[in-house]
């Protein structure tokens, strides 16, 4: 679902999401971040990604990596690149075993990253309710959270941005990030509300951008 735009066509409905995998990303290259060499070079195609590693570690150079994940695996072994980071549920699905898996205190996910989402028009019904039987109703509350931050952020999937949202003790808790693109900058808050709220998410994306500076405000288009 991270790759899916926070907004759709109104004939098209996400009506069930299967339940979140591991959403932390991997190193591939490295046992850490922090055991990268002075001026390693990472590749990445994520905003995200790259403000993050910079944040942490302004020495990197990041330079652009595409392709399938076979691609970018055989670059790194190749010594195009020093390291890279994937999603950790992505390559579970794929049956790779890769990697250093980095907690979310260090590196926050995109969001929706992790989970899997079914759509079906909007006006199926039927289809819709076949679907509910298979829908994991924490993860699509969670995921619908982000979805309404990143969407009140005017954020897509090429802004440098991270949240995720997880049930604790009843409640949802989300944490958000925002980041000018070198990561020299970044802000971030957290909220707690009931499931199925929509409107603190948003509520978090706004106080981020009014707390935020210019170079990060430039990056987004808020509603």
């Amino acid at each position: 679902m991270k790759d899916v735009e926070s907004i759709r066509p109104k004939e098209i409905h996400i009506a069930a999401v299967r339940p979140r995998g591991d959403v932390r990303d991997r190193i591939v290259g490295a046992t850490s971040i922090e055991e990268l060499k002075k001026d390693a070079v990472v590749g990445t195609s994520s905003p995200r990604r790259k403000a993050q590693l910079l944040r942490l570690r302004p020495d990197l150079r990041i330079v652009t990596l595409r392709g399938n994940v076979e691609t970018r695996l055989r670059k790194v072994e190749a010594g195009e690149v020093d390291a890279t980071l994937l999603c950790s549920a992505g390559l579970k699905r794929l049956e790779i075993h890769a990697g250093t898996a980095i907690p979310t205190e260090i590196i926050l996910p995109a969001p929706g990253q992790a989970v899997i989402g079914v759509e079906c028009r909007t006006n199926d019904t039927r289809t819709q309710s076949v679907l509910s039987t298979v829908n994991n109703q924490i993860t699509y509350d969670c995921v619908m959270a982000e979805r309404a931050f990143t969407r009140a952020l005017g954020a897509s999937c090429a802004s440098p941005v991270a949240a995720f949202c997880v049930l604790e003790d009843g409640d949802l808790r989300m944490r958000g990030q925002l980041f000018s693109e070198d990561g020299s900058e970044m802000v971030e808050d957290r909220t707690v509300f009931d499931c199925g709220e929509l409107l603190r998410p948003q509520e978090l994306a706004r106080t981020l951008l009014e707390a935020a500076p210019k170079s990060i405000r430039g990056l987004f288009a808020p509603e």
